[in-house]
């Protein structure tokens, strides 16, 4: 397979992955993080850190829309609930330690 054949089916699957998540908003942020260890958030950040090492400038609200799809805090305003006091604690025992 050659490089640009790679490079197109990488981006197919990461915008199949980004529309997956945006259709699936049931799914909170911190279930990702405490089962996969990384968000929407991550992905929109990585998002923003390949812009701006391509010289694009991109700052994390930026990121965040391009991803989300919309500003995030109305993203946050409609989607995202409190997270359970087990939600948190079981991000403390899943997250990676300093």
């Amino acid at each position: 397979m050659d490089d640009q054949t790679r490079i197109e089916l990488e981006a197919a699957a990461f915008r199949r992955l980004r529309d997956h998540l945006a259709e699936r908003t049931d799914v909170q942020n911190i279930d990702m993080m405490n089962l996969t260890g990384f968000c929407r958030n991550c992905l929109s950040r990585w998002y923003q850190e390949a812009a701006n090492e391509r010289g694009i400038e991109m700052d994390k609200a930026e990121g965040r829309e391009a991803f989300y799809g919309m500003p995030y805090l109305e993203y946050r305003d409609k989607y995202q609930t409190e997270s359970t006091s087990e939600q948190k604690a079981a991000y403390e025992i899943s997250r990676p330690k300093e």
